[in-house]
């Protein structure tokens, strides 16, 4: 366990090298790898701790090195694809089996927690939870989970399915083939993807702290009104 662990540290830390290896070693079949990778953290509602962001960052820094072999409008509609296709996997599973898989207390994956923490942001923003969740991790996997289970409109939930898919995937990919081989990142790269990861976090900890500051609000003096989500 704790080799795997480790593991998992440097993988995270030194993703470019590991990714430059696997490149190598694996040619075209990486696209593959990476399009199930983007997958399963956006469709795969056990998987929510895979580093998107990170990963699409690296990604683009290694397609700028011409030695890779990687295109960039080939990787670019191959992650988009897998993106898209992702939420909805999950939309539909949320759908079909709704929040009967989240009844466990303790898990550490399959937890109401987890349900009721993106049925919250689900409810504050509405349908733009699809879009916006694209920049939140762990978020991300469960709002379209959250969306098949309330029904979202089909056609809506797919607009803002592809819009976040193409401004998520375009923006990460387009930012580490334009800084990813600075000298300065490439020295620090691993600095560079935990800044990612922090930064990724921002969000949500505006919203706990925003929400402990209502819930502290609404003990002093009452519930206040909400507004109806949009649809």
């Amino acid at each position: 366990m704790k080799e795997t662990v480790l593991y998992v540290i440097d993988l995270i830390r030194h993703m470019d090298r590991h990714l430059a290896e696997l490149s190598a070693t694996m040619g075209g079949w990486l696209y593959g790898l990476l399009a199930l990778i983007i997958f399963a953290e956006t469709g795969l509602i056990v998987t929510p701790f895979l580093p998107g962001d990170s990963l699409l960052f690296a990604v683009g820094a290694l397609i700028a090195i011409p030695e890779s072999g990687l295109s960039f409008p080939l990787m670019l509609v191959i992650l988009l694809a897998a993106a898209i296709f992702g939420d909805a996997v999950n939309y539909a599973a949320g759908r079909a089996i709704g929040p009967k898989v989240f009844k466990s207390e303790t898990s550490w994956l399959l937890n109401k927690k987890h349900l009721l923490k993106a049925q919250k942001f689900y409810e504050k923003y509405g349908g733009k939870a699809i879009f916006l969740a694209r920049f939140v991790p762990i978020v991300r996997t469960f709002a379209p989970f959250v969306a098949g289970i309330g029904k979202m409109n089909y056609g809506k939930f797919w607009a803002y399915n592809i819009t976040g898919a193409v401004c998520w995937v375009f923006s990460f990919l387009w930012a580490g083939y334009l800084f990813g081989n600075m000298p300065f990142v490439k020295t620090y790269f691993h600095w560079v993807i935990i800044g990612i990861i922090v930064v990724s976090l921002v969000p949500i900890a505006i919203e706990w702290y925003l929400a402990k500051r209502e819930a502290a609000a609404e003990k002093k003096n009452g519930p206040t009104a909400t507004s109806e989500p949009e649809a």
